[in-house]
C-alpha cells in the first residue's frame, strides 16, 4: 500500500463496501470521496460511488491485518470467514485444537511484527 490512508478514509472504503443501492452515502464518505477518486479507490458514477478494484484489495489487505491482530491478540469476535480462509491458507493462523476460533502461528507472529515495524517507521 504505497498511498498512506487515514483511520477515517479506510472507513469510508469500509461504508461504500457495505453501502446499499439507493442509500446515500455518510459523511464520512462524503468528506473523503474526492481524495479516494483521486487515488483511484472509488469511482463515482450517476452520483453512486463504488470500490475500484484497487480499492477492494486495499480494503481486504486492512482488514486481513486487523484480523492477524485480533487473533494474536485474542480479540473477542469472529474475523470474516474469507479473512480467515485466506490467513489459514498463507499459515498465519491455525484453527485451534480445542474450542473454537484461531490460533498465530510463528509465521503470522513476525508477519505481523514485520507490519507493525513498517507501520512506526519514520516517514
Amino acid at each position: 500500500m504505497e498511498d498512506k490512508l487515514t483511520r477515517d478514509e479506510f472507513e469510508a472504503l469500509a461504508q461504500i463496501r457495505r453501502l446499499k443501492k439507493g442509500e446515500r452515502e455518510s459523511a464520512c464518505v462524503a468528506r473523503n470521496a474526492k481524495r479516494l477518486a483521486g487515488l483511484k479507490y472509488i469511482t463515482a458514477k450517476g452520483g453512486v460511488f463504488a470500490l475500484t478494484e484497487k480499492g477492494q484489495q486495499t480494503l481486504f489487505v486492512q482488514r486481513c491485518i486487523e484480523g492477524l491482530r485480533a487473533v494474536a491478540y485474542a480479540a473477542p469476535g469472529a474475523i470474516d470467514a474469507d479473512v480467515a480462509t485466506f490467513l489459514s491458507r498463507k499459515g498465519l493462523i491455525a484453527p485451534r485444537t480445542v474450542g473454537d476460533g484461531f490460533d498465530i502461528t510463528e509465521r503470522g507472529r513476525e508477519s505481523l511484527a514485520d507490519i507493525d515495524a513498517r507501520e512506526n517507521k519514520p516517514a
